[in-house]
């Protein structure tokens, strides 16, 4: 038998892809699933058209948080400083995408008149699944008829309630147009794919669920490539009324997380996707990687403070769950996302679920995070591309932590 020093030396010279090779025989020994590879990414966020883009924004601390723009309701009209004003909102400010909508539907086979019932969210969507299979390179042509599941987290609808609000203009497209279902289904239809066809709605982590979902068709056989993300668009004012009702937003449009400034979030728009397969695969393929999935898990809080208040003891159940299916100790962990609503009830509650698990057999290293606009269920798309960038920024505007 070799001394351990010669072994290690010769795992050290061999290639990346012998290494990932070697790793995942060791994973397969464990019991353990072969890792998820992400080999494409595309998106539209406020203030960046692409990856690229993105980057460039967070690299200069670009703040792209803007008043609402008059191309969607009139905000003189809404605002009102008072919470309680009926049908009033408190905060004028949001994360917006600009040209929503314009859209090329002769590139993607679609009638122009029935390109204008369908939901700009769903017309975004399809724009960015095409990019992310060019960053894949991903033949649309190649793939048709394979085994490519879509997985949609989406969780408004304010198209259709555009529509609807005039029953004379409700068309033969108006259905298809505007059901969420169809978020999905559209992209498997257009491209031809024959995997699982899924539009999820699990308000904040719609996106981040259907990526779960994704790599779940994957590991159970059902889809050889998945094409999994989010989308989501403020078409009418709505919903912010709601969220200014129950006190939830940040009336000077600034998500201050984990500070005892915290005083609500800040709602944006965006549609991120990733394109993922077996990790085995894509090295064959010599696919690029951005980065792997080794786990993940979803929960439900069950009966707990409320309908809408989080559990801390639901949140440390499910990062257990997700860090045993990875294989992966908590105390081995160097970096953490959050959800960082920047409320007084929920950012402790999070933080203080995070520290119990994580300090677990821990020589404390330190945790980094900062503060972002909150795309709804898409901020999980936005945290996990920040983390493909590897970007670690100063300058968040972090003053003092909230009490945990």
């Amino acid at each position: 038998m070799l001394p351990v020093d010669d072994i290690a030396k010769r795992i050290a010279n061999l290639s990346p892809e012998k290494r990932a090779l070697l790793e995942l025989q060791l994973q397969k020994r464990k019991g353990l699933k072969e890792p998820i590879a992400i080999i494409g990414i595309g998106c539209r966020f406020p203030g960046a058209s692409s990856p690229n883009s993105f980057w460039q924004l967070l690299k200069n601390g670009v703040d792209a948080i803007t008043e609402v723009p008059p191309d969607r309701w009139d905000i003189q009209k809404f605002y009102d400083g008072d919470p309680t004003a009926p049908g009033k909102m408190y905060c004028r400010y949001g994360g917006f995408l600009g040209h929503v909508d314009q859209f090329d539907p002769e590139f993607f086979g679609i009638a122009p008149r029935e390109a204008t019932y369908i939901d700009p969210q769903q017309r975004l969507l399809l724009e960015v699944i095409w990019e992310a299979l060019e960053d894949a390179g991903q033949v649309p042509s190649q793939i048709s008829g394979s085994q490519t599941g879509v997985f949609v987290g989406i969780s408004t609808n304010d198209y259709g309630q555009l529509l609807l609000q005039s029953p004379e203009v409700v068309d033969t497209y108006t259905n298809t147009g505007v059901a969420s279902t169809m978020a999905a289904n559209r992209i498997s239809y257009l491209l031809n794919l024959k995997g699982p066809s899924l539009t999820v709605d699990t308000a904040c982590s719609s996106s981040l669920v259907a990526i779960h979902l994704a790599c779940q068709s994957i590991w159970n056989g059902e889809s050889t490539l998945a094409l999994a993300g989010g989308v989501n668009l403020m078409l009418t004012p709505v919903v912010t009324v709601g969220l200014s009702k129950l006190t939830a937003l940040s009336p000077d449009g600034r998500c201050k997380a984990f500070d005892s400034r915290a005083n609500g979030f800040v709602r944006g728009e965006g549609a991120g996707v990733i394109v993922v397969k077996p990790l085995s695969k894509a090295l064959i393929d010599k696919d690029p990687i951005y980065a792997v999935i080794r786990g993940s898990a979803v929960n439900q809080d069950g009966r707990t403070n409320g309908l809408t208040a989080p559990s801390r003891d639901a949140q440390e159940a499910v990062l257990v769950s997700a860090y045993q299916q990875a294989g992966i100790s908590p105390s081995d962990v160097q970096y953490v996302e959050t959800h960082g609503t920047g409320t007084l009830l929920g950012d402790p509650i999070e933080a203080m679920a995070l520290g119990n698990v994580l300090k677990r057999d821990r020589l404390w290293r330190g945790f980094a995070d900062r503060e972002a606009v909150l795309l709804e269920h898409i901020n999980s798309l936005v945290q996990g591309k920040r983390i493909l960038f590897l970007y670690m920024l100063a300058g968040s505007g972090f003053q003092r932590s909230s009490s945990v």
